[in-house]
């Protein structure tokens, strides 16, 4: 096996091997805390210009099973890991991770240290990194420098559906809803279509226009990867879409939705990667664990009076202002982050709206927040 390297944007060196496509690849690197689910991470279109960083020790032990890709292929600029399994052991496997990897020219180092990465990552921000073999160590260094930031660039339009496309509902048909494919994972689609309804799911650049054409009962903004301010088209459509039929927004689509209303976003220091964030439902206090994969949060504080307090010790919901007034009639957050406090929901009292920045669907990841999506379709039957 080729000897590989990882060099981050701030010099950081990393020694490993190279175990998928060969060649060099740059991209913002995150942590990924899931223990499982390697398939559905690699998959998900969320992951887009970005090399994972996976802290479970061990990858490939399960192999690659076909009905757990999210997408038709690998979306991530690159994969790190501590050890890569050389022999899966599974039933359902029907190919090794190194074979996946290589297939789908997904650069990949194993035998790194991802335990000082991760490290390193959590005190400096996520930033940009190079990673490959056969390529000098001085090179792969202008490389990260010179790779571009996550923040600022649209990559939703790169991973959405270039035409519109239907997903039937399992049994009996509920309700019609479309979908605004800004990276959607397919466990998303099949939760719905396994509720009743029928899908249209539409590209990023769809306007309401034409979306409200399809004669949906409701709009879902779906996950997705990178920058939510550069969808400006997106946003628009989000407003002209508001108060016309139900409509619900998932990561990226959370995101959006806070924008149409009036909300800010920021960019968090490392991101929330991984099937294991815990989530307070700030209406009764129960705690659900997510699936998360975002690196940009919600602020609904510039539409409130005055500012945040000051934060000390655990984050509790004094940390997110109670209720906000938008041209769209009043909102409130309804889920807050248990690490680190931001915003994962909010709802729209006077309209048939709420967002949440977590994957109900898991995919990978529990199930604890699936009920959101039975939710949505209780909504659009209420009208």
């Amino acid at each position: 096996m080729k000897r590989g390297l990882l060099i981050t944007a701030d010099g950081e060196l990393f020694a490993g091997i190279s175990v998928g496509a060969e060649g060099v690849a740059t991209g913002e690197a995150v942590f990924n805390t899931s223990m499982t689910g390697y398939q559905e991470i690699l998959t998900d279109p969320s992951y887009a210009g970005q090399v994972v960083v996976m802290t479970s020790p061990h990858l490939g032990n399960y192999g690659i099973a076909e009905s757990d890709a999210q997408s038709a292929g690998s979306f991530c600029s690159g994969v790190v890991m501590r050890a890569l399994t050389g022999r899966p052991s599974s039933w359902r496997a029907t190919a090794g991770l190194a074979t996946m990897l290589a297939e789908q020219r997904v650069v990949a180092l194993a035998e790194v240290d991802t335990r000082r990465l991760t490290r390193h990552l959590r005190s400096r921000g996520a930033m940009p990194v190079a990673l490959g073999s056969d390529v000098d160590q001085r090179d792969l260094a202008a490389l990260a420098a010179s790779a571009p930031l996550m923040a600022g660039r649209d990559l939703a339009s790169v991973v959405s559906t270039r035409v519109p496309y239907r997903v039937a509902a399992r049994g009996e048909e509920r309700a019609r809803v479309a979908v605004v494919d800004l990276g959607v994972k397919r466990s998303i689609l099949q939760r719905l279509a396994a509720l009743g309804l029928a899908v249209t799911v539409v590209p990023t650049g769809t306007s309401a226009a034409e979306i409200l054409a399809h004669r949906p009962d409701g709009v879902i903004l779906s996950n997705g990867p990178g920058d939510p301010e550069p969808l400006v088209g997106v946003i628009e459509n989000t407003r002209l879409l508001l108060g016309r039929l139900p409509l619900l927004g998932v990561c990226l689509g959370h995101q959006v939705l806070g924008l149409a209303i009036g909300a800010a976003t920021f960019k968090l220091p490392f991101g929330h990667h991984g099937g294991n964030h815990p989530v307070r439902r700030l209406d009764d206090g129960r705690v659900e664990i997510t699936a998360q994969n975002h690196g940009f949060a919600v602020d609904l504080w510039p539409l409130a009076i005055g500012g945040p307090p000051p934060r000390h010790g655990l984050p509790g919901p004094e940390l997110l202002p109670p209720s906000v007034d938008t041209p769209f009639g009043s909102v409130v957050p309804t889920h807050q982050d248990l690490n680190d406090g931001t915003l994962e929901g909010l709802r729209c009292l006077d309209l048939p709206c709420f967002s949440v920045q977590f994957h109900p669907e898991g995919g990978p990841g529990p199930n604890d927040a699936a009920h959101l999506f039975t939710r949505f379709a209780q909504m659009i039957e209420e009208g």
